[in-house]
């Protein structure tokens, strides 16, 4: 269905009736009575949209909304999906938007159509069909932004649990704490790295008293963390190597014999200093 679709003709007519309804509603969903989104952003909302969407059925197709002339339509309601995600909406509540404008315009076809049923029941069914894919494209848009926005605090988080710490002048540690994995160790590793960089450290101490559990993968991962470092000219140190977990690297018959490993942070510490020719003495 391309061209003037008769719904365009309805919708145009009764624009300002539809949008007060369709406001109205969303003035009573939770979203709203909760404070979170003022009367004249929802009617600022709903204009635009109303705008769009009357366009678009003008313009092409009103029976999908993948094509070019709905793309105002989706970019419109990819970025209400995105701030609603920031301001802490459910997807249900930001789904609302579109599913509550259902009773207005049907009510403004009812009202277009009572002499003739057939047209009634043709534009009803191309407004639903319509709606629901719209519908569909705010959750998908919803959860795109949620698991972005979760992915990049996740991201922080790790940013945050792996500090690098100035011991001294040309040496760094890094405590860890917590499980390794692969993408903890590439920030480790980047953020080490950096580090190393800006600061002209000839050491590193990776701590790994705070890690649980040491198993093959781990092991890798802090050999490749070693190797890195190697490759900038820096030496690693890795410390926190408690008995048991001195045992488990034994049994996976893991090789550590290149890479210097300490009991505890303060033995490394002790033997960065001497490494880099430096004395500390008690008074």
């Amino acid at each position: 269905m391309a061209g003037n679709h008769p719904l365009a003709a309805i919708l145009q007519k009764r624009r300002d009736q539809i949008q007060s309804q369709w406001v109205e509603q969303l003035a009573t969903a939770p979203s709203s009575r909760s404070g979170r989104l003022a009367h004249e952003e929802l009617r600022r909302q709903a204009g635009e949209f109303l705008r769009a969407f009357n366009e678009a059925i003008q313009r092409g197709r009103a029976d999908a909304i993948d094509g070019p002339e709905w793309s105002e339509v989706r970019a419109l309601l990819d970025e209400l999906s995105h701030q609603r995600v920031l301001a802490g909406f459910a997807s249900d509540e930001t789904a609302t938007f579109i599913f509550s404008l259902k009773r207005p315009l049907f009510e403004a076809l009812k009202q277009e159509s009572v002499s003739d049923p057939q047209p009634f029941a043709d534009n009803l069914w191309a407004v639903n069909v319509l709606l629901d894919q719209l519908g569909l494209h705010t959750v998908k848009a919803f959860q795109r932004t949620r698991e972005e926005v979760i992915n990049r605090q996740q991201e922080e988080l790790l940013e945050l649990s792996t500090p690098v710490v100035k011991l001294w002048d040309g040496i760094l540690a890094l405590p860890m704490i917590g499980t390794l994995d692969s993408a903890r160790t590439q920030i480790v590793m980047e953020s080490l790295l950096q580090k190393i960089v800006d600061t002209e450290s000839q050491i590193a101490i990776l701590d790994i008293t705070g890690v649980p559990t040491v198993d093959t993968l781990v092991a890798q991962h802090l050999l490749k963390t070693v190797t890195a470092l190697r490759l900038m000219g820096a030496e690693c140190i890795i410390s926190g190597i408690r008995p048991q977990i001195a045992q488990t690297i034994v049994h996976l018959g893991v090789d550590l014999q290149d890479v210097t490993t300490k009991a505890n942070l303060a033995d490394a510490l002790a033997l960065a200093l001497k490494r880099i020719g430096a004395t500390v003495s008690r008074h």
